[in-house]
């Protein structure tokens, strides 16, 4: 009888086999990558008179990973890092969706092989693309921050370099809130993807104000030790409710 790492072995080849042989994933990293420079590069050619009034325009490119104060609700605050966690979680209701819609799901558990180890297997495969989409980010920030001729200066954002080092690993081990998250409702909807993603973005847009705080800019080890703790204590408590979705409720 197979033991339960020997088990977990195994079931992280295949589903780290299967999703970087998707095609969706390569297209998330490429979105993760674009997307700052176009955010970065556009409004800097826009320009705040352009833009319209009242309109805040980033003038440093730290301002594309985050803030050292709370939530803000300009551009600038709206639009950074922190819209990867949809994308994180928009991607595992594909992944797990297509797993239901394939069937491979219904063959899988036929051959005895448990539930916990599906789910386990599917957080740590899919927070290892989340980790992906936010260094692509990260790549992408840096590229249109030096098209876009932003400052790099960290004392204007009131940050500093380990600071915003400790900032980008605060909010990576935050991503297995929003993929368990979205894994649980993916067991939910099943098929139905339309049905796992809109409760996911509902659920996400709940916790999107408390990003900021959980992950400032001028992070500490305080703001580490938090996520990196209560990220998988969160995924392991919804996984734990994933295990009995998938055992109360019909494979198909």
């Amino acid at each position: 009888m197979k033991t339960f790492a020997k088990r977990l072995k195994t079931m992280l080849k295949v589903d780290a086999r299967r999703m970087f042989t998707m095609p969706a994933v390569w297209i998330m990293f490429g979105i993760s990558l674009a997307l700052p420079v176009l955010i970065l590069v556009m409004t800097s050619f826009v320009g705040v008179a352009e833009a319209g009034e009242g309109a805040v325009a980033f003038t440093n490119v730290w301002q594309a990973i985050g803030s050292a104060g709370g939530m803000s609700m300009d551009l600038t605050g709206m639009c950074n890092i922190n819209l990867l966690y949809f994308l994180a979680a928009i991607f595992t209701c594909l992944f797990v969706g297509e797993d239901f819609r394939s069937g491979y799901v219904k063959n899988l558990f036929t051959v005895r092989s448990r539930k916990i180890d599906y789910v386990l297997s599917k957080t740590i495969v899919l927070f290892a693309a989340a980790c992906g989409m936010f260094l692509c980010y990260f790549a992408g920030a840096m590229i249109g921050g030096g098209i876009a001729g932003l400052s790099f200066d960290t004392a204007e954002v009131g940050a500093s370099a380990g600071g915003i080092a400790l900032c980008m690993i605060s909010k990576i081990f935050f991503a297995p809130v929003f993929v368990s998250i979205a894994l649980t409702l993916a067991t939910v909807g099943k098929q139905r993807l339309w049905l796992s993603v809109l409760g996911t973005l509902a659920a996400g847009m709940l916790l999107f104000t408390m990003i900021p705080m959980m992950t400032p800019l001028n992070a500490g080890a305080f703001h580490v030790v938090l996520c990196v703790l209560g990220g998988p204590l969160f995924a392991t408590g919804l996984g734990a409710v994933s295990c009995v979705i998938l055992n109360k409720t019909s494979l198909v």
